[in-house]
């Protein structure tokens, strides 16, 4: 093999291992490549290895789409394999104990704050089984607590809507606040046999006595006399904080926690969105989850590793009453890296102006991640990936922008975007100039975008570019042609015309930039930790834009179109 065709060889390479891992390629992969894959090559490692470490650093300081187009140019048929390749999706394992037909999961979300990722892994992992074992899907609000986790009408309505946008055909919705007198109903019988209390002891006299494994004073008196009390629970002798009905458990159980559980308290001018102030009395999660579950029929419950104390606690009940409790299946956290997740600092940080909202684009809802361009198969897919992991998965950006860039690519055309304009005079050129740039390089059909060059008018490059623009060198102006930098400052470039063709830049290597010769006013916001980066551009003035369009800035990245009014195009930075 010639020396120019190992050069060529390595580029390949190089160029292959940087598309695929993000636009960084591997000097120690790529050598293996070569060498595995040309064994002619070993003896010349010494002359290879140094070639490899050059090319490498040369594929690895470009842009990704100067790799994706240098790759093209050399090696085309990489892109036909990848297209004739099928994706192979990680599935779900077997669930235990579940026969066709016969499963029933559900959701059981809090209508407090906006549905987010960290939710969307028992929601997705309970309707995906669901739908394979041909059973049914519920969505039960668990919407009892009005007063610290206090739910709001618009929640309800995102959680259904996310839910549907993620493709969940939901087969029952539940409000639990509607069922109040059915847990009534279980509370009294739990009274009546003798396996509840109401509990009237002041709350630290009781957590001493339940550290301690002692008895409630009121734990053992007759059935008659808790049915009693129970009423004046119900009728408001007893006031928020002077009553509590708990199930009796094991006292010495070795976590307190577990030990008498409370199931039912008072909560004064509930003022509930549902209910208002028409009940006084209202069950904690563990009694109004272990009562739905059961008569709703649930067959298999997934929920986080945290909740496995929860599940202690409801097989008391379970006991009790005669019922089979659930399969559960229990899995770790699900996080981010770099995303909020947390419910109490979004509405914190919505409330004092710091967020745009609950769909801000620096947050890890449902509804942020699908104003970022993030699409639903891509969300679905990570979850399914990750799988039912018992200890908790912290994933990163990179992992879940990999998917969507895949499931985007095809689906997004392509436009120049230069961010913080700084004009270019071009000198030598006298003629109009119409570059004619494919919408998508896959899809020709999709038509072209023309880009006009006036030789009285300047272009526009991106500020950032200014490092790699120097007095005497050249650079190509893409899909225009190749220019001599004159003069470089901060309010002006200056360049002269010096070919139309690209094989002469490919040839000497030079740098390839993008432009526009006009433009539409552009910001894109970019969300770089708990920071929003604001970029603003020029924009091709014909791009056709709507929004909710999902894009690709050429050597920026994938945006979405949030907002446009008038000449103004706003969009979403969604990742590389």
């Amino acid at each position: 093999m010639k020396k120019m065709e190992i050069r060529e060889t390595i580029l390949k390479y190089a160029l292959i291992n940087a598309i695929q891992h993000d636009g960084k390629a591997s000097p120690k992969a790529v050598i293996g490549k070569i060498l595995g894959e040309n064994p002619e090559l070993r003896p010349k490692a010494k002359e290879v290895i140094p070639a490899v470490n050059e090319i490498v650093k040369e594929v690895n300081s470009m842009s990704m789409d100067e790799q994706e187009a240098k790759l093209r140019e050399i090696y085309p048929k990489f892109f036909e394999e990848q297209k004739g390749k099928k994706e192979e999706k990680k599935g779900l394992p077997p669930l235990p104990k579940a026969e066709k037909g016969k499963v029933v999961t559900r959701f059981a979300p809090n209508p407090d704050g906006a549905f987010h990722l960290g939710n969307a892994r028992a929601a997705i992992l309970s309707h995906e089984y669901a739908r394979i074992y041909d059973g049914k899907f519920i969505l039960r609000f668990d919407d009892t607590d009005p007063k610290v986790k206090r739910p709001e009408p618009i929640f309800y309505d995102w959680i259904i809507e996310d839910l549907k946008w993620l493709g969940f055909q939901i087969d029952e919705i539940h409000h639990a606040s509607d069922r109040l007198e059915i847990y009534y109903s279980y509370a009294e019988k739990l009274l009546e046999m003798g396996k509840a209390y109401v509990c009237t002891c002041n709350p630290a006299e009781y957590k001493k006595l339940r550290d301690e494994g002692k008895p409630c004073p009121h734990r053992e008196l007759p059935p008659e006399v808790q049915l009693k009390e129970w009423k004046k629970m119900l009728s408001g002798e007893y006031k928020e904080g002077e009553a509590v009905v708990r199930i009796k458990t094991d006292l010495r159980h070795p976590n307190p926690a577990v030990r008498d559980w409370p199931a039912l308290r008072i909560i004064d001018d509930p003022n509930h969105p549902r209910t208002g102030n028409k009940y006084r009395v209202w069950p904690l999660y563990n009694f109004a989850s272990a009562v739905d579950d059961h008569e709703l029929g649930v067959t298999h419950i997934f929920r986080g590793q945290e909740h496995a104390e929860n599940e202690t606690r409801q097989r008391y009940m379970y006991d009790y009453l005669g019922w089979e409790y659930p399969e559960t299946v229990h899995h770790g956290r699900l996080s981010i890296e770099g995303v909020i997740l947390s419910k109490s600092k979004t509405r914190k940080g919505v409330e004092e102006g710091k967020y745009l909202g609950w769909d801000d684009p620096r947050l890890g809802t449902i509804r942020a991640l699908r104003r970022r361009g993030i699409q639903p198969e891509a969300i679905k897919e990570l979850i399914i990936e990750v799988g039912l992991k018992k200890s908790d998965t912290t994933i990163s950006w990179d992992n879940l922008a990999a998917i969507n860039r895949r499931l985007i690519e095809p689906i997004a055309n392509r436009y120049f975007f230069v961010a913080d304009p700084i004009p270019m005079e071009i000198r030598g050129y006298n003629e109009e100039f119409i570059a004619e740039v494919p919408l998508h390089p896959d899809h020709l059909e999709r038509g072209v975008r023309k880009l006009k060059f006036t030789p009285e008018k300047p272009v526009y490059v991106s500020r950032d570019d200014l490092e790699l623009l120097k007095s005497s060198e050249y650079v190509r102006l893409k899909d225009l042609f190749n220019v001599k930098i004159l003069e470089v400052s901060e309010e002006r470039i200056a360049a002269e015309f010096d070919s139309i063709e690209y094989e002469k830049a490919r040839e000497n290597r030079w740098r390839m930039i993008h432009w526009v010769p006009e433009g539409k006013p552009c910001e894109v916001l970019v969300p770089e930790g708990d920071e929003l980066i604001v970029k603003n551009g020029l924009l091709e003035m014909d791009a056709n834009l709507k929004v909710n369009d999902i894009v690709q800035f050429e050597r920026f990245g994938f945006v979405r179109i949030d907002n446009i009014e008038g000449e103004k195009v706003t969009a979403i930075f969604a990742h590389k």
